[in-house]
């Protein structure tokens, strides 16, 4: 039986005086009660988490404060309560926040690793791991800085009809997908995929590094720019080509999940956030195709999912283990423990959230809470399985399993096993997290667009990387 929840409402008001309150009192002030920050903000959603709060309270007599903060505030407010000695006592995060805040010297690793001792690494992804993993330049020497928790992975929805009626298979690796998708436009006069494409943006910027890391290209490695390498311009080529597949132009990221909902794609590259919202689960994001005006769950029912893409290495030997490792653009959350918090108290409330209290902390938004810890020694699917068992979008009338069947619960922790971001868990970090914010990669978009051999394309990709390099 699947099990469903419906988190309660509740209006929830942070004022610029509350969010200084939110900083924990110094330890001696504070027994018994903890602070937690959490980015999940909505009032629905904070009402969900005060929830798993009111539980961990009741069976273990400490307090909860449930402070919804967004991730800048987050980091301004963790720098500021440092400097005076005022920090909160656990922190929901992301992992490139979690590293720079080790790097910083702002957290408590060691009652992290206490955590993941008695909860098992092993049952943890190991992807998510390395993704909040800080290695030192001149050691070599790596710290585990925060517990992983959840997030969402890049998957591909693709029409099964469609894809049929073109006479095209499930494409199982990029080389494949842009074939399949310049097949489908061509036979159908359809979209072939629709995906962040534009030139400049950050939907261009997430399309490069999904596509990119799927075909096996790296943006640096131990130091070394690499994006001019023969995988990135074999990469940049066929980046090309899934944006040729279009017969309506460029997308971003909404405009894309648009053309699919509308039946004017036959593909589209989206986040896990998609599959309510194909089910029709999502009053604000209904499906609009022809045929779900008669049958609103129309592209659920013909609706597949690739959730992990083969690296070009998957199939032969090759003495680079890390090119035949999938890699699906993704992100993370996890559990940070500020340096002179709490560390007792802070310590079981993580283990209750990614313990007993795991599936109603996923069930907060189910569709972008996959699990990290996807189960026990024991059960080691026991928190995949019953992610998939909960409720899911807006309305939670039904489960990820319900609708979609058990193969595809087992697929989305395949594909968040693979969940990478260049550079992560290495020094390279920083640079990759510039060249994403500063959206570098993307401004070489127009050229390739209007023909300019791949290999200049990445070339200049690599002298503009190299410079951010230089100036760090």
């Amino acid at each position: 039986m699947h099990r469903r929840i419906r988190p309660s409402v509740a209006v929830v008001a942070l004022t610029a005086a509350a969010l200084l309150a939110a900083c924990g009192a110094p330890a001696e002030e504070q027994a018994g009660s903890i602070t937690f920050w959490t980015p999940q903000s909505t009032p629905e959603r904070v009402a969900a988490q005060e929830a798993v709060a009111e539980r961990f309270t009741q069976e273990t007599g400490i307090e909860v404060d449930v402070v919804p903060l967004a991730a800048a505030d987050q980091d301004q407010a963790l720098v500021t309560g440092a400097a005076s000695g005022e920090v909160p006592d656990v922190i929901l995060a992301g992992a490139s926040q979690v590293t720079s805040w080790q790097s910083q010297g702002l957290l408590d690793t060691d009652v992290v690793q206490e955590t993941l001792d008695t909860l098992d690494p092993a049952t943890f992804n190991e992807n998510a791991l390395g993704a909040v993993t800080v290695q030192d330049a001149d050691t070599g020497e790596s710290t585990i800085a925060a517990v992983p928790s959840d997030g969402w992975v890049h998957l591909i929805a693709y029409r099964t009809d469609l894809l049929e009626a073109a006479g095209v298979e499930v494409p199982t690796t990029v080389a494949e997908l842009a074939q399949a998708a310049t097949t489908v436009k061509e036979e159908l006069d359809v979209t072939g995929i629709a995906l962040g494409t534009q030139s400049g943006t950050a939907s261009g910027t997430e399309g490069i590094e999904s596509i990119f890391q799927s075909a096996g290209c790296r943006l640096v490695s131990d130091g070394d720019v690499t994006i001019d390498s023969p995988e990135c311009t074999e990469a940049a080529g066929l980046f090309k080509e899934l944006r040729d597949s279009s017969v309506a132009g460029d997308y971003d990221v909404e405009s894309a999940r648009a053309a699919y909902l509308a039946g004017d794609a036959a593909m589209l590259l989206f986040s896990t956030h998609i599959l309510d919202e194909l089910a029709n689960l999502d009053e604000a994001v209904p499906p609009s195709c022809e045929q779900c005006t008669d049958d609103p769950e129309f592209l659920a029912k013909n609706s597949g999912f690739i959730t992990v893409l083969d690296p070009p290495g998957a199939s032969a030997s090759s003495a680079d283990d890390d090119a035949a490792t999938p890699a699906q653009f993704g992100a993370t959350l996890a559990y940070a423990v500020p340096a002179h918090a709490n560390a007792d108290e802070a310590r079981q409330y993580v283990e209750f959230v990614l313990g007993e209290g795991y599936a109603d902390t996923l069930a907060v938004a189910t569709e972008g809470r996959l699990p990290l810890r996807t189960g026990t020694p024991e059960n080691p699917t026991e928190y995949l399985d019953a992610w998939g068992g909960l409720g899911f979008g807006p309305k939670v009338e039904s489960s990820v399993a319900e609708v979609y069947g058990d193969d595809l619960v087992t697929a989305m922790g395949e594909g968040m096993s693979a969940v990478a971001r260049w550079g992560q868990g290495t020094p390279d970090a920083t640079l990759a997290g510039l060249v994403a914010t500063q959206g570098t990669l993307a401004q070489q978009l127009d050229p390739l667009y209007r023909g300019t051999d791949p290999a200049d394309v990445t070339g200049q990709m690599a002298t503009d990387v190299t410079a951010l390099q230089q100036d760090q």
